[in-house]
């Protein structure tokens, strides 16, 4: 057991290459126990490929990777049985019901069947436990692949995209599962392109640019790092005043409070999205 606080994965100097094109180049991370790992990046930045090195799906060519306190390369099927994967390759058996599937996963994993009840109320599939998954929608099966991840409560969980093609109530009943599995000491590994979710759920961030980290930390602090110098004050009056953060605007700030112009007042901070484009100079 991985004790509170301890590195669960860790990357140092990874290199992987697929013929002549470079993936990943001098990869450096570490994530603890109980934390939320987000790694951001442009399509074909890594990021999957990153979750098959940690997986042990694919082999890298230079780097060490550590997985629970050892080399990858030490690492036993136990391990592997602390680990939960969602990922859009993620399989469900189509011409069995959701509920089957999860029946299906517990017996696999070793589990009884007493918590697929509460996790299909839990994601709002308690009605739908009987459908084919052939015929449910794509949020439905995002939903009921969660399910099935989670059905061993894995120490350690990859989930890629995992709110894709779910609507609002289900994305927030997401991130609350998230908070939860945190609180109890689960560590998540998360990719999204859903910069607002990265920044709501996440405690600390890596920014994925062609193989490279090029930013990481808490997103606060990532935020304020590309702080502009500004001050935008919305006054009673004169309408919205901007201004700097230095002394020389200090003055003219005391003014406003003094006078009682002062309605609003905000820095003007970007935001995970905005930090991520500058950055990468890339979409998502």
């Amino acid at each position: 057991m991985i004790k509170a606080g301890s590195v669960v994965l860790a990357m140092e100097g990874v290199c992987l290459s697929f013929g002549e094109k470079r993936v990943l180049d001098g990869l450096t991370f570490s994530v603890s126990r109980g934390e939320c790992f987000g790694f951001l990046g442009p399509s074909g930045a890594g990021k999957t490929t990153t979750i098959k090195l940690l997986t042990r799906q694919l082999v890298k060519d230079a780097g060490r990777v550590m997985l629970f306190g050892r080399p990858i390369e030490n690492a036993s099927d136990a391990d592997y049985e602390r680990i939960g994967v969602l990922s859009d390759t993620s399989a469900l058996y189509e011409r069995m019901s959701i509920e089957d599937n999860l029946r299906l996963y517990a017996k696999i994993r070793g589990k009884g069947e007493g918590d697929i009840g509460r996790l299909l109320e839990r994601m709002g599939l308690a009605d739908d436990r009987k459908t084919l998954v052939k015929n449910c929608s794509k949020g439905m099966r995002q939903r009921a692949a969660l399910l099935a991840t989670l059905i061993h409560s894995p120490e350690l969980l990859f989930l890629d995209e995992p709110t894709s093609g779910l609507d609002p109530a289900a994305r927030a009943e997401v991130h609350r599962m998230i908070a939860e599995l945190r609180s109890a000491g689960t560590t998540v590994f998360l990719t999204t392109h859903d910069m607002a979710e990265a920044d709501s759920v996440c405690d600390r961030i890596a920014i994925l640019d062609e193989g490279r980290i090029v930013a990481e930390g808490k997103p606060e602090l990532l935020k304020l790092r590309f702080a502009r110098n500004r001050v935008v004050v919305t006054t009673r009056t004169h309408g919205v005043v901007e201004t700097t953060k230095d002394a020389a605007a200090a003055d003219e700030l005391r003014e406003l409070f003094a006078a009682g112009e002062v309605l609003s007042i905000h820095s003007d901070e970007p935001n995970l999205e905005e930090v991520f484009l500058e950055l990468t100079g890339r979409e998502f």
